[in-house]
C-alpha cells in the first residue's frame, strides 16, 4: 500500500498518509484525506519512503488518502473559502461583543465540516467559554479555539520577505526552532534589528540555515586574540573571515594584513583548532576591519540573513474552558 507525505490545513501540517489499494498520486496533486481532525484537502509532497518518514516532525500525524481531488471538490473548496470569510467576520464581531482581550488571526473550517478552528493571539489568559457557545450556534459545528504565537501569525498571513521570495514559514518550514542573536554575530550580519527581523518581528529563520557551517569552519581557525607564527613572524589574530578561511592579523611591526589560515605555522597560547569559540568574539563571513591604507587589507563585506523562532501556542479544546 503506497504511502505519501501530505501537507494539509492552514497551519500546513505534515503527515504520512496511506492510499487505498494501488492508487498512485503525484507531487503537487490535491487529495481529500481523513486526518486526525476530520476530512481535509491536502497536497501530496512526495512518496513516504523509509528515509523520508524518518525525517518527519515528531508531532506529525498521519491518516488515509480517500481520493484525488475532483472538479466537484474544487468547486466545494471555493465555496468553503467564501464561507470562511463570512465566518471570520462573524467571529470578529462576537469577540468585540464579548470584549475579549484577543486578536483574531484566522478561521478555518475543515472540508468535511467536522469543526471550525479559530486562531487567535493573546498576551493574557482568556475565558472564551461564552464565546464558544455563541459560535457553536452561529457555525452549527464544533468550535476549537487555538492560541498561537507571532511566528504562527506570520505563517498564516505573511507573503514575501526582504529577499523577494515567499516567507519560509509559509512555504517549506514544518518546524521553527529558536534562532539567537549569536547566530547573526557569527555570520557577520548587521545587528540592526530592523534588518535582521522577519515579518513576525523576530529574528529571521534563515539565520539558522548556514550557522552550523560557519561554526564547523570556525573550529579550525585560530581564535580572535590568539598569538600565531607565520612566515612573516609572530602576529596577533584580530578577526576571522570564516567562509573565506582567512584571518586579519597584526604583525609585530604593527602591519595589518589578511592571510589564508593555511599560512599559520603555529598557534601560541590557547589553540583554537578543534575547539568551539565564543561566537561573540569573532567576525563572520565578511572581511575584517583593516584600514584602507594597510598592505593586504580588505574592506568590509558583511552579509547574512537571519531569524529567530518562537514556540507554537498549544491547542485549547473548546469544551474545556479558559485558555492562556
Amino acid at each position: 500500500m503506497p504511502k505519501y507525505v501530505v501537507r494539509h490545513g492552514v497551519m500546513r501540517h505534515l503527515g504520512v498518509f496511506s492510499s487505498r489499494g494501488s492508487d498512485r498520486f503525484s507531487r503537487g496533486q490535491q487529495v481529500i484525506a481523513r486526518t486526525s481532525r476530520g476530512m481535509e484537502c491536502g497536497e501530496v509532497l512526495c512518496e513516504a519512503t523509509e528515509h523520508v518518514a524518518s525525517q518527519m516532525p515528531k508531532d506529525a500525524r498521519g491518516g488515509q488518502i480517500v481520493r484525488g481531488a475532483t472538479s466537484s471538490d474544487q468547486i466545494e473548496l471555493r465555496k468553503l473559502a467564501e464561507q470562511q470569510a463570512v465566518e471570520h467576520e462573524t467571529c470578529r464581531q462576537r469577540i468585540e461583543e464579548h470584549a475579549l482581550p484577543m486578536k483574531l488571526i484566522d478561521v478555518e473550517r475543515l472540508y468535511g465540516g467536522e469543526q471550525v478552528v479559530v486562531y487567535y493571539l493573546s498576551e493574557n489568559r482568556v475565558d472564551f467559554r461564552e464565546l464558544v457557545k455563541v459560535l457553536k450556534t452561529d457555525f452549527q459545528t464544533r468550535v476549537e479555539m487555538r492560541q498561537i504565537g507571532v511566528r504562527d501569525e506570520a505563517k498564516l498571513l505573511a507573503d514575501y520577505g526582504d529577499c523577494g521570495k515567499p516567507v519560509c514559514c509559509n512555504t517549506h518550514l514544518s518546524e521553527m526552532p529558536p534562532v539567537s542573536m549569536k547566530m547573526a554575530k557569527l555570520q557577520k550580519a548587521t545587528l540592526d534589528p530592523t534588518k535582521i527581523s522577519g515579518r513576525c518581528g523576530r529574528l529571521k529563520c534563515c539565520l539558522r540555515y548556514e550557522y552550523d557551517t560557519y561554526r564547523d569552519i570556525q573550529r579550525d581557525l585560530p581564535r580572535v586574540g590568539a598569538q600565531i607564527v607565520t612566515q612573516r613572524g609572530r602576529a596577533k589574530v584580530l578577526a576571522q573571515q570564516i567562509l573565506a578561511g582567512e584571518l586579519l592579523i597584526q604583525t609585530e611591526e604593527g602591519l595589518r594584513v589578511v592571510i589564508d589560515a593555511s599560512e599559520v605555522l603555529t598557534v601560541l597560547g590557547k589553540p583554537a583548532a578543534g575547539k568551539p569559540q565564543n561566537e561573540g568574539e569573532s567576525g563572520g563571513g565578511g572581511r575584517g576591519p583593516a584600514p584602507a591604507n594597510a598592505p593586504g587589507a580588505r574592506g568590509p563585506n558583511a552579509g547574512a540573513q537571519g531569524g529567530e523562532t518562537g514556540a507554537n501556542g498549544a491547542a485549547a479544546p473548546a469544551d474545556e474552558g479558559p485558555s492562556g
